[in-house]
């Protein structure tokens, strides 16, 4: 099997990211960006958040036509779910999701179908991901992980997720003959 096509974009603080073994990677999150397409999503992947000069982003990233582009190498600690970092790896399907108001309550719903393109190489960079690291075998969407409630930014009073991706246009049950185990919710 040829070697899975992706392109290497590395952030430019990817040297100051924490160091890791393959075998501390047993988990995969998937996301979606949330925003209105790729060029933002690396956008925000390039804002400096922390003291140590690095920001928020996840490893892989597809794109609507299919095209995977590595933002962070496997071996680094990328910052992408809150108390799972160390043993993931995030995978980013671009997609609006609740973009531009994530918070707001009358706006939680996320309507924009994931193309054919990304799910196929979703589960080509899956299968390839399985075959590097020895260890891997949970999955988890960022939902999951995180279920953080925040008050809505339309009206304070109202609680919203803080997190909602992949969301419910995600199509789990095609992800199942990988052999991922969903990783059950609270595992921490």
């Amino acid at each position: 099997m040829p070697t899975l096509a992706v392109v290497d974009q590395p952030l430019p603080y990817v040297a100051r990211l924490e160091r890791r073994r393959s075998a501390d990677i047993d988990l995969v999150v998937i996301h979606c960006t949330e925003l209105p397409d790729l060029a933002t999503a690396r956008e925000y992947g390039e804002r400096v958040l922390y003291e140590s000069g690095t920001g928020n982003s996840g490893h892989y990233y597809i794109d609507a036509d299919g095209t995977i582009y590595r933002y962070v190498a496997d071996d680094r600690v990328a910052h992408h779910t809150r108390g799972y970092n160390e043993r993931a790896i995030g995978v980013e399907l671009s997609n609006r999701g609740r973009w531009p108001d994530w918070l707001d309550s009358r706006r939680q719903a996320m309507q924009e179908p994931y193309t054919e393109a990304q799910i196929a190489r979703l589960l080509d960079l899956l299968r390839e991901l399985r075959t590097q690291h020895a260890s891997l075998r949970w999955i988890a969407g960022h939902e999951d992980l995180d279920t953080t409630e925040v008050p809505a930014s339309d009206d304070a009073s109202l609680r919203v997720r803080r997190k909602r991706d992949p969301g419910p246009l995600f199509p789990w049950p095609r992800l199942a003959p990988l052999g991922l185990q969903r990783l059950p919710a609270g595992t921490p």
